[in-house]
């Protein structure tokens, strides 16, 4: 897939963003190339971890606007419901961590696609702009739901509203990512985060994340009930009876993801 790098190293799923040229903006062909890659995922027993980057300078600069000037290219209905609806979902559903490590500008769809993500890290000199209104759009990607869950409506809703340029250390200090690393040491540092991740027990963390991501439309007694589901879920797997047996034997636990 020439605008996705996609491999397996150590049960981590690397997937690299490649279009460094154009500051690796998508057009309609790496966004298919994203479904492949994120399908690939999910299918692959192997993977645990899946570690989303982009080459070169930049992150994602969001859509390429060539593709959208183009008389004979997509409709912008098209590249919202095609494109990128299917990338946020899939993100989502993957029962599997997914960390982000945002090496450079994340704007637009760039951004929202970051913070779909599970766990998201950023270079010291990284930024993250919601760029769509310069243009007169609005924000897609899941921006408007994802956003104002992370930071609250109000600096949301002023951060959409202006397209400020968000540095890396506000974007931790508003909770909107987790961490903020050195330019020098991200990579490093955030391939032994997704490391440490692929470690664990992933059908509890696939599990977790299945409640998190019903807690925003449930009521508190309906989140009770899916926890005790999921926990009663959690509790046949081998990891489960692992962690136990090495908490009892005093020794770190052997997790094999299942």
């Amino acid at each position: 897939m020439p605008y996705i790098d996609w491999k397996i190293d150590g049960n981590i799923a690397q997937i690299r963003l490649n279009r460094p040229e154009v500051y690796n903006s998508f057009n309609r062909e790496m966004a298919l190339q994203m479904h492949e890659a994120l399908d690939a995922c999910h299918s692959n027993s192997e993977v645990r971890a899946v570690w989303i980057t982009g080459n070169g300078k930049a992150f994602c600069a969001g859509q390429d606007l060539q593709e959208v000037m183009d008389p004979n290219g997509p409709e912008l209905s098209t590249i919202v419901r095609d494109h990128y609806n299917p990338i946020v979902l899939r993100l989502r559903a993957l029962e599997k961590p997914v960390l982000c490590s945002v090496n450079g500008v994340a704007a637009g769809a760039g951004a929202n696609i970051a913070l779909a993500c599970d766990v998201v890290v950023s270079a010291q000199t990284a930024t993250f702009i919601q760029a769509f209104s310069k243009i007169g759009l609005i924000p897609d990607s899941g921006g408007t739901y994802t956003l104002p869950r992370l930071v609250g409506l109000q600096k949301a809703t002023a951060w959409m509203f202006l397209g400020d340029r968000i540095s890396a250390n506000e974007a931790e200090r508003s909770g909107m990512i987790y961490k903020v690393f050195s330019d020098e040491t991200l990579e490093k540092e955030s391939l032994a985060l997704a490391a440490q991740l692929a470690s664990m027990p992933t059908v509890g963390l696939g599990l977790t994340k299945r409640a998190l991501n019903a807690t925003w439309n449930h009521t508190l007694e309906m989140q009770l009930d899916l926890e005790d589901e999921l926990q009663s879920e959690a509790g046949k797997t081998h990891d489960y009876k692992e962690g136990v047996r090495a908490f009892i034997e005093k020794r770190k636990p052997n997790f094999k993801g299942e």
